[in-house]
This record gives structure tokens, C-alpha cells and sequence, in this order.
């Protein structure tokens, strides 16, 4: 049964401790503030609860991330920040671990890969990494079909095919993949971000929090939504980013709840 826009008539947020908050569509639009958004957190704040903000947008860092939040009025740590870059090179370690990898990234990713001991090489990988390049170029496209139609494992930072703008959308990973499948006739064997297990599972992990007590609040259904309902989470949609109401109805990821935006969330809390 798909719930009502803006009602929580079990009282599930009650019994959230943690907010796992996307990004983009969510809290923001390039850098403007959701209306809402920032009364949304420091509510969360005054109940003595907490959040953290969990994104598949592998073109950032967390400390861009908290720059960027802090250019915007909102001061917040690193540890703060939870990315599917950061999960993606928790997989790698433990998969693959010393293993060469050529990334499809921008500086930012390849910075935080570097910083992590990942060993990058473009002439002789082991492994490739597919992520949200806003760099890219018909070379990097390239060489990255050639690689992943010699057979090397092909692993994905996160599935989104569009990256939500305040004038529109711009293509993301999502898109990158499709380019590759077209030219090299595979997908990726992983894909680490939401909604898959290994981005929320780190998450849990990471942070220490409990599944049941934690809410993956999103923009996305096939994503956000569908990373908190199919993976032991509370899934909230907020119709702030991407998704839409007909959306939900033929949809086969219902949310637990959906609200206009995060600031609607706020009576609940």
C-alpha cells in the first residue's frame, strides 16, 4: 500500500535514531538549500538525534563535500560523509586487495583513492573503476571500453543515470555505463552504491548504527528508496529531486514513507 504525501500515521520516525540523508535532490540543488532542509537538520539536531549524509555522487570527496556544505552555512565533519567512493575503495581493499586499478574518475576520486593506497595505473590494470567523471573524454571513453572488453573485473561506484542540477539534469554513472555496455557489450560484474548492499552495509558498519533504527531518506525510488526498503532500513521518499508521485505508483519499490520535502518531515520527528 504506498503511503500518504506527509503523514507518518504509525509514528515510524519516532523510532529513528540515525537520518542516512542523500544529497543531491534532497538536501540540495547545486548550491541551493531545499526549502526546509536546513530546519529539517537542526530538528534532528534539538531531538537529540543524528544524521549523516550518504551519496552515490563519486565526483566529490567528503572533504569537497564539507566545503561545500560550509559555503552554504552548514558546518559539518568529514566523518560526517559517507560516499560510494569511500565504500567502493572499502570493497576494493577487501576483494582486491594491491590489485592495479585504472579509474574512470575525476581529480577528486583519484585523490581519495591515492590517499587510501589504491594503487592506480592506466597502462596495465588489474581491475577497472567506473565512477562519476565530470572530466571525461572521448579518449578516457576509449580506453575504458577497451579494458572492459578484454575481460578485467569491472566494478562501479554507483548506478544513477542522471545527477539532479538546480537547472535540470546532467548524465551520471548510470549513463557512463550505458555508453560502455553499447561499445563493449558489458556491464559492470559490481556495482558498490545505492541501492546495493555493499554501500549500506558500510554504512552500518562504519558508523555503528542500527539497521532498524536507521532511515535512507532519498529523491530517488530506484536508488535511495530501494537502498533503505531492501536492505533492512526504513526507505523514505522525498519528492524534492527526481522522483515523482507516479512514479511511486508503478514503482516496485514502495516506500515506508513519503514526504514533499525533508522539512515536511520535521512535525514527525
Amino acid at each position: 500500500m504506498i503511503p500518504g504525501i506527509d503523514e507518518d500515521k504509525q509514528s515510524i520516525l519516532k523510532n529513528i535514531n540515525c537520518f542516512a540523508l542523500d544529497m543531491d535532490g534532497t538536501i540540495y540543488l547545486g548550491d541551493k538549500w531545499i526549502e526546509g532542509a536546513k530546519e529539517f537538520l537542526r530538528a534532528v539536531e534539538r531531538e537529540g538525534k543524528r544524521y549523516v549524509f550518504l551519496t552515490n555522487n563519486s565526483s566529490k570527496n567528503p572533504r569537497a563535500y564539507v566545503e561545500k556544505l560550509g559555503r552554504m552555512g552548514l558546518d559539518v565533519d568529514e566523518k560526517q560523509i559517507v560516499t560510494s567512493g569511500q565504500a567502493t575503495i572499502a570493497y576494493l581493499k577487501r576483494e582486491f586487495p594491491g590489485k592495479k586499478v585504472y579509474l574512470l574518475g575525476n581529480e577528486l576520486l583519484k585523490e581519495q583513492f591515492l590517499q587510501e593506497g589504491i594503487w592506480l595505473e592506466e597502462e596495465s590494470p588489474e581491475v577497472v573503476v567506473v565512477g562519476f567523471d565530470t572530466t571525461l573524454t572521448y579518449a578516457k571513453m576509449c580506453r575504458v571500453c577497451d579494458l572492459v572488453r578484454e575481460g578485467l573485473p569491472y566494478i562501479s561506484t554507483h548506478p544513477d543515470y542522471n545527477c539532479p542540477t538546480e537547472t535540470g539534469f546532467i548524465p551520471d554513472a548510470g549513463a557512463i555505463h550505458a555508453f560502455i555496455h553499447a561499445s563493449a557489450f558489458r556491464f559492470p560484474d559490481r556495482i558498490i552504491g545505492k541501492p546495493n548492499g555493499d554501500i549500506m552495509d558500510y554504512l552500518a558498519v562504519r558508523e555503528g548504527v542500527s539497521k532498524e533504527e536507521t532511515a535512507m531518506v532519498g529523491d530517488r525510488l530506484y536508488t535511495d528508496v530501494s537502498a533503505g526498503v531492501n536492505n533492512g532500513y526504513t526507505g523514505i521518499l522525498v519528492l524534492s529531486g527526481e522522483a515523482k508521485m507516479e512514479d511511486v505508483e508503478t514503482s516496485e519499490v514502495i516506500p515506508h514513507l513519503i514526504f514533499s520535502s525533508v522539512g515536511e518531515m520535521i512535525p514527525f520527528l
